[in-house]
């Protein structure tokens, strides 16, 4: 497991692009029959990576629970959500098996002991993608389809913004601890994301881009609101950014991204919002 320690803004002003990347970029999530696991100490979160082809994955596959959680398994204190963006698959949590076509979700409750990953055709694996928060509570691990996200438009073509956020792992959808995911899908010829663009101190959050077409790249900005940097991502990245820190894209294409959030609470709109012609 990768682990990424907390980083003060103060210190993010002074880093390279080669730094930059190291503290907050993920890449490589998908390797065949492979475990890939980020661990950052913003918040405590935990993103994976995992594509079956020729076996069946658990997701303790190649972690040292213990060493990294200091627990018996790896949702012992711990509650996650599954979003497949890749070919059909199935997870079977303790016992019980969910299929999962493309887009589709999975949360899986605090306390699931056995979590394991299949795809239905090597040709075209699953890509299952994770984001694990800690959990105090335990509720229902939930299915939930494309069409059972909350959706909410906004932006428009003028502003090059049109997109709709489709709130999936969300207070709107179903009952949680701490996380919340969902997926926003930018409009053709749109490419901004999450622009004007907002920080919230009580939460931090994470993206991953996909859909990103052959040859394109997001430009993912984030630093304080006076202070930005930028992140060059491909398709399948994903990065990390802390509570003091903005988060916004701009695309060679339109694209889709998944957000994960943890923190002290499940406000959506807990936003300190921000006019473009306040970014420097």
């Amino acid at each position: 497991m990768d682990v990424r320690y907390s980083t003060n803004p103060k210190d993010f002003s002074r880093y390279t692009t080669e730094e930059l990347r190291k503290e907050f970029l993920i890449t490589d999530l998908y390797e065949a029959d492979t475990v890939k696991a980020t661990y950052s100490h913003v918040d405590r979160m935990v993103v994976v990576g995992i594509m079956p082809v020729s076996e069946k994955v658990p997701l303790e596959k190649g972690i040292d629970v213990w060493a990294n959680f200091g627990t018996d398994y790896f949702l012992e204190r711990r509650e996650a959500g599954v979003f497949n963006l890749g070919g059909k698959g199935k997870i079977e949590a303790d016992g019980e098996t969910f299929e999962l076509g493309f887009e589709d979700c999975l949360y899986i409750t605090k306390g699931t002991k056995t979590v394991v990953f299949s795809s239905d055709d090597p040709q075209n694996p699953a890509k299952f993608y994770l984001v694990s928060a800690p959990a105090h509570t335990a509720y229902k691990t939930t299915f939930l389809s494309f069409a059972d996200a909350n959706k909410r438009p906004c932006g428009s073509v003028e502003e090059s913004n049109k997109r709709v956020i489709n709130q999936f792992i969300h207070p709107n959808v179903l009952p949680t601890c701490q996380l919340s995911m969902g997926l926003t899908q930018l409009d053709p010829g749109s490419v901004w994301n999450t622009m004007p663009c907002h920080t919230h101190e009580r939460r931090m959050e994470v993206y991953t881009y996909f859909n990103l077409p052959e040859n394109n790249i997001v430009m993912h900005f984030m630093g304080t609101p006076k202070e930005t940097r930028n992140v060059v991502m491909q398709n399948f990245d994903a990065v990390i950014s802390p509570s003091w820190s903005i988060h916004s894209g701009c695309g060679t294409s339109n694209y889709t991204f998944i957000w994960a959030m943890g923190g002290e609470n499940q406000a959506f709109d807990d936003m300190d919002n921000l006019k473009p012609t306040d970014l420097r």
